[in-house]
C-alpha cells in the first residue's frame, strides 16, 4: 500500500508509540505486575495501535484507473457532492463557471489529483478561519489554496479549504508546472471539502449526493449533453 508522503511523520510517531506501549505492556505481563497497573498499560496499548492504525488508513493512496477520453474532467477529491452551481468566478477566472463541491470526512482518501490535462498558472495561500467545511460560505471564509490549470478544454480552479477539524491543506505544485489528468498534487490532512470551478460549456455527470473518487470518477465533460 502507498501512503501520502505528508503522512510518514504522523504514521512513524504512532507506531512507535504503539510499539513502546505494547512492549511496556508486554513486559508488566511477564513480570506479574499488579491489575491497575496492567489495566491502564492494556487501555494505554490498544488505544494507541488503534491510533496507528487510523494513521495507516487516513494517509492511505490508492492507485485509480484514470479515465482516457478526451474532454473528460475527473474529480480532484474522494468524498461527496454537497455543491453544483452556476457561478462567476471574480477572482482568478473571471468568467462564468460551474462549480462543484466535494465535501471528505476523516474517513476518505484525502489525496488530491488534477481534474485535467493542463498547466499550472498560479497557486495562492488564503489565510481564513476554521468554520464547518460543509457550510456555503467556508468555501471563501476558511484558510485554502487555490490553484489555478490551464488546460486544452478551457481554464480551470480547484481550492483546497481547510475545514474545524483538518487545519492544513498541502500543494505540492507551483506556477509553471504541468499536471497530468488524475496526477497526485496535494492533499488535505484530516477531513474538509475541495471546490472545483469548470468552464460554463461542461456537461455535469454527477448529481448532488453523489460519492465520487478522485482521479477516477468523471465530475463533467466538454460537448455532450447535460446529465445532472
Amino acid at each position: 500500500m502507498r501512503f501520502a508522503p505528508e503522512g510518514y511523520p504522523f504514521i512513524i510517531a504512532s507506531l512507535f508509540a504503539a510499539g513502546i506501549s505494547s512492549a511496556f505492556l508486554l513486559w508488566i505481563w511477564r513480570t506479574g505486575g499488579n491489575g491497575g497497573i496492567f489495566s491502564v498499560a492494556v487501555l494505554a496499548a490498544g488505544l494507541l495501535c488503534l491510533t496507528a492504525a487510523f494513521m495507516l488508513y487516513f494517509f492511505r493512496d490508492p492507485d485509480r484507473n484514470v479515465p482516457e477520453e478526451a474532454g473528460l474532467f475527473v474529480s480532484p477529491a474522494d468524498g461527496k457532492v454537497i455543491v453544483i452551481r452556476d457561478v462567476f468566478e471574480k477572482d482568478y477566472l473571471k468568467a462564468e463557471v460551474k462549480e462543484i463541491g466535494i465535501f471528505m470526512s476523516p474517513m476518505n482518501v484525502h489525496v488530491n489529483r488534477a481534474p485535467c490535462d493542463g498547466k499550472v498558472s498560479a497557486v495562492k495561500h488564503s489565510p481564513g478561519i476554521y468554520m464547518a467545511a460543509y457550510k456555503d460560505d467556508a468555501s471563501i471564509k476558511n484558510e485554502n489554496i487555490v490553484m489555478a490549470l490551464d488546460c486544452k478544454e478551457g481554464k480551470v480552479l480547484v481550492r483546497q479549504v481547510a475545514g474545524f477539524v483538518a487545519r492544513r491543506a498541502v500543494c505540492r505544485v507551483k506556477a509553471g508546472d504541468t499536471l497530468k489528468r488524475g496526477e497526485r498534487y496535494g492533499m488535505i490532512k484530516f477531513g474538509s471539502r475541495l471546490d472545483v470551478y469548470l468552464p460554463k460549456e461542461v456537461a455535469v455527470a454527477v448529481k448532488l449526493g453523489d460519492r465520487v473518487k478522485a482521479g477516477e470518477s468523471v465530475l463533467g465533460s466538454m460537448g455532450t449533453k447535460n446529465q445532472a
